[in-house]
C-alpha cells in the first residue's frame, strides 16, 4: 500500500494569507531541522530531512494533514477547576469552533511567548476568565505529547497544561462567555474523567475532544 500524503487545503490557504502558524515552504527538508530538535519540548527523530512523530504513525505518512508546522507544535491548556458548597468539582470547557467536541481553553504558542502565558491568555480570550497567574494554586504541569486527530506523521501537537484551581465554596461558579474561537464556555462536572464525559452528553449533548481524554483523565486523578 502507497504511504498517505496529505496536506488539507486549509493549510494551503493559511501559508497564502502569511499565518503565523503555517509554515511557509511545502518542502520540510530545506527547515534547519537541528535548531528545531534542540528547542523541542518532546525529542523527536529527523530521517533524510523530514521530521518523524515520535508517536507515529498516524494513518498519513507524509504532509501534514491539518496542521500547519512542520514537527512539533507548541501550544498550551488552561485545566481550570472550581468547587462549589457542595463539594462537587466542575471543570471550565469550551465548544470548540471546528466541530471537535468540548476540550479546555487553549491554543498555540506564539514565538518567544511563555507557554504558561499562553494558558492564561487563552482563558481571557475564549472564556472572559481572568485569575492571577500569580496565585499559589496556579501550577505549570510538564510538556506532553497530544493525540491530535489533525496530526500526521510529520506534524503534531505538544501541550504544557497550566492547572489552575480556583478552590472551593461557591454558591454560583465564576461567569464565563464563549468568545473568540469557542462558540461557548461552560462548567462541566468533573469529579472524575467518567463524570466529565457524561456531564458533557447529557447536560450540553456534547462529546470530549478526543486529544485531551487522557490529558483531563490524569489531572483529574491526581
Amino acid at each position: 500500500m502507497t504511504p498517505r500524503t496529505w496536506t488539507d487545503p486549509s493549510v494551503l490557504d493559511g501559508i497564502a494569507a502569511g499565518a503565523p502558524w503555517a509554515d511557509p515552504t511545502m518542502d520540510p527538508t530545506v527547515i534547519d531541522w537541528p535548531a528545531r530538535q534542540a528547542a523541542a519540548l518532546v525529542p523527536f527523530a529527523v530521517v533524510d530531512g523530514r521530521p518523524v512523530n515520535p508517536h507515529a504513525p498516524t494513518g498519513v505518512r507524509y504532509g501534514r494533514n491539518l496542521l500547519g508546522h512542520w514537527g512539533e507544535q507548541v501550544c498550551a491548556d488552561a485545566i481550570v477547576t472550581a468547587t462549589d458548597d457542595e463539594g462537587t468539582r466542575w471543570l471550565l470547557m469550551v465548544e470548540r469552533g471546528d466541530g471537535g467536541g468540548f476540550a479546555v481553553p487553549g491554543g498555540y504558542v506564539d514565538p518567544g511567548e511563555d507557554p504558561t502565558a499562553a494558558a492564561f491568555r487563552e482563558l481571557a480570550e475564549e472564556t472572559g476568565l481572568t485569575p492571577d497567574p500569580a496565585d499559589p494554586w496556579v501550577t505549570t504541569l510538564p510538556p506532553r505529547y497530544v493525540p491530535d486527530p489533525r496530526a500526521s506523521d510529520e506534524a503534531w501537537m505538544v501541550t504544557v497544561p497550566t492547572r489552575i484551581d480556583l478552590g472551593g465554596g461557591y454558591s454560583a461558579l465564576p461567569q464565563v462567555a464563549g468568545s473568540d474561537d469557542a462558540r461557548r464556555a461552560e462548567w462541566v462536572i468533573a469529579d472524575t474523567i467518567t463524570d466529565l464525559v457524561h456531564d458533557l452528553a447529557d447536560t450540553f449533548h456534547g462529546r470530549l475532544f478526543p486529544a485531551h481524554h487522557d490529558l483531563l483523565a490524569d489531572t483529574l486523578a491526581r
